[in-house]
């Protein structure tokens, strides 16, 4: 079957090649180039052991450098490798800086998979050589792929827009399946825009972006060494660079949180292991930090994530980990509602069926909400089931 086409904004070039990293001529490594300096924006993990590309990323980014072109390998992390991890980075980023033309600052590298074993640098030098040579408009597709570690899909998309009259195109890339919570999650995202913002303002969409997407997502709890958010934007599309909080940065962020969001959510699709999407709202909450965490105790509960994989109609869990979530609680006000079908209201009695229950629980998609009645603070955040099947794929991840 032909595989849809996946639009790259102007002055943008991706590749995706097999360089031996994986078995069976799975493709393991990626770049994305662009052709003119891109002011580019990120975020990088909260996670104080971080692997040496995350480090080589944030220092890049905090140095404010135009980036030009993104190295990426899979099925090794180049986490708790020491200096020879920095090293490697530092080698693969003058490979790639040589043969694309490029200053040194102009590349990032980054690497997502097992911690712990240091890079094969001759294969992975290799890759980078065979990623210069395939890069091209249509090589969207096969960088997506070329991303991947546990994903058992690609993850992508984009959005076009108009920004002074001129069209801009705004494409996205994910990977990222399991060690998924905030701050941030195993991810490595790429957000490429042919859009002419100024930095500060490409900075603010895409936190507010993030804030309201990769920062409402959580697959098992465990925040990763790797991960990294990154946002270019060349300015190709011809518009007059925004400069403002007016109607074309309006646009611009909105199509970028879309974007982020449907990203974020087939990240949590795509769980390791998971069988089922859930959506957790918390409204009701006296104020957005208590709504935040009375509903992330819920999207992260074993308790809570082990019933919904068995069907189990145990929907008591839900607010057993609001209380304990640190949120302002009271059960005489509290509502539970589960597939529409609500479940407990402030105490009074709620005449519900198990057989009913279990059914909802059975569905791929569940929502969850949970009504405190003490304000008008609200939230949305999205998991996954906790399934044998996680245990599987980690109790097994490096063998």
């Amino acid at each position: 079957m032909k595989q849809p086409s996946l639009p790259l904004p102007l002055g943008f070039l991706a590749s995706g090649v097999h360089a031996g990293l994986k078995g069976k001529d799975k493709p393991d490594m990626a770049l994305f180039c662009s052709r003119l300096p891109a002011l580019t924006v990120g975020m990088v993990t909260t996670n104080k052991v971080k692997a040496a590309p995350a480090k080589h990323t944030e220092k890049a980014l905090k140095a404010g450098f135009k980036i030009q072109a993104v190295v990426v390998n899979t099925k090794n992390a180049n986490a708790l490798t020491g200096r020879q991890g920095e090293r490697d980075v530092q080698a693969t980023v003058r490979e790639a800086a040589r043969l694309l033309s490029l200053p040194p600052q102009a590349v990032l590298v980054h690497s997502t998979g097992v911690i712990g074993v240091p890079l094969p640098m001759p294969k992975i030098l290799l890759g980078v050589r065979q990623c210069v040579l395939r890069l091209s408009r249509a090589g969207g597709l096969d960088a997506a792929n070329a991303i991947l570690t546990t994903d058992t899909f690609p993850k992508y998309g984009f959005r076009t827009l108009k920004l002074g009259g001129k069209k801009a195109c705004l494409t996205g890339f994910a990977k990222g399946s399991g060690m998924i919570h905030p701050n941030m999650a195993t991810m490595l995202v790429y957000l490429l825009t042919d859009a002419g913002v100024n930095r500060g303002l490409l900075n603010r969409a895409l936190r507010e972006a993030v804030g309201e997407s990769f920062h409402r997502i959580t697959v098992d709890g465990d925040v990763s060494t790797n991960d990294s958010v990154i946002l270019m934007a060349n300015g190709a599309c011809g518009n007059k660079p925004i400069a403002s909080r007016g109607a074309d940065y309006r646009a611009f962020a909105g199509a970028l949180k879309e974007l982020c969001l449907d990203l974020a959510k087939a990240v949590v699709r795509d769980g390791e292991g998971a069988t089922k999407f859930v959506s957790i709202t918390l409204q009701g909450a006296s104020d957005e930090a208590d709504a935040y965490r009375a509903a992330m105790a819920v999207a992260k509960s074993p308790l809570v994530k082990t019933a919904l994989f068995g069907a189990d109609p145990n929907w008591g869990r839900v607010l057993a980990a609001v209380g304990y979530s640190g949120a302002a609680v009271d059960e005489f006000k509290a509502k539970v509602v589960i597939g529409g079908y609500r479940l407990y209201d402030g105490g009074r009695e709620v005449a519900w069926s198990r057989d009913r229950l279990k059914k909802i629980l059975s569905q791929r998609d569940i929502s969850i909400v949970v009504d405190l009645g003490l304000g008008k603070a609200r939230t949305t955040v999205y998991t996954c089931d906790l399934s044998d099947g996680y245990i599987d794929i980690n109790g097994r991840y490096t063998t």
